[in-house]
Order: C-alpha cells, then structure tokens, then sequence
C-alpha cells in the first residue's frame, strides 16, 4: 500500500504535467491565431495580370489581395447605402470591388446571415448577394 507522502508526490506531478502540457498547447494557440485572423500578413500583394479566381479569397471570407478597404469618407458613404439596403444589419467590411461593382460591402444580416452589397462609384446600390460575394 503506498503512503500518504507517495500518493501526494504522484497527484502534484500529474497536476504539474497537465499545467505543462496546457501552458505549451496556449502558447501554440496564441502564436498561431493572430497569424491566420490578420489579413495584412497575407504573402501575396502583388498586382496580377489574371482574372481573379476563388483562390484570390482567402478561406472564411476575408480581404482578397486584388481589392482595398475604404476608408474616410468613401467608407462612411459605403456603410451608410449599405445600412440603408440591409436595415438591422452590421457592417463587416466596405472595400474596392473586383468582381465587377466599383465598390461593396460585407454585411451580417440580424439573422446572422452573411450579404455582399455592391455599389457604383456613386455609392448606389447595384445588387445585394447572399454570402460574401461572387467567386469567379
């Protein structure tokens, strides 16, 4: 039969481990989550000759490389036609468009389902899709 002192030593060395192997797999996890949610690191920024594909949309939706975020006011323009199309909705994003609009808007609708809201370059409404847009 093992002793009181044996069986302590064996509960805090496993307690030890576990903290261990907790602490390891965080840090892995911290370092590698801000890598895949930051769209600016992606490895690819140059300008292409080639149609846009679906691979030029990174998997989850995020910001190709061929179009820009607004900012200023055009991004208060964009969010404001947006908003006005998709009432109840938030905004995800506003940015250039590559697929054929001058300008679109990712949007949650209140149903937390995802719409992309294509504008001209005068901010009007041109097409409101289901999901985050085309993928040609």
């Amino acid at each position: 039969m093992m002793d009181q002192s044996s069986s302590r030593r064996k509960r805090i060395g496993w307690a030890a481990g576990l903290v261990a192997a907790g602490a390891l797999g965080g840090g892995i996890m911290m370092a590698t989550v801000p890598a895949l949610a930051d769209p600016s690191t992606s490895p690819s920024t140059s300008a292409s000759t080639s149609a846009p594909s679906s691979a030029d949309r990174p998997a989850g939706g995020g910001q190709r490389s061929d179009e820009t975020v607004l900012t200023g006011s055009d991004a208060e323009k964009a969010k404001a036609a947006a908003l006005a199309a998709v009432p109840g909705g938030t905004i995800d994003r506003v940015e250039t468009d590559a697929d054929g609009a001058v300008y679109e808007a990712h949007m949650t609708k209140s149903d937390g389902s995802k719409v992309t809201v294509k504008f001209d370059k005068n901010f009007k409404v041109t097409a409101i899709q289901d999901g985050m847009g085309s993928h040609k």
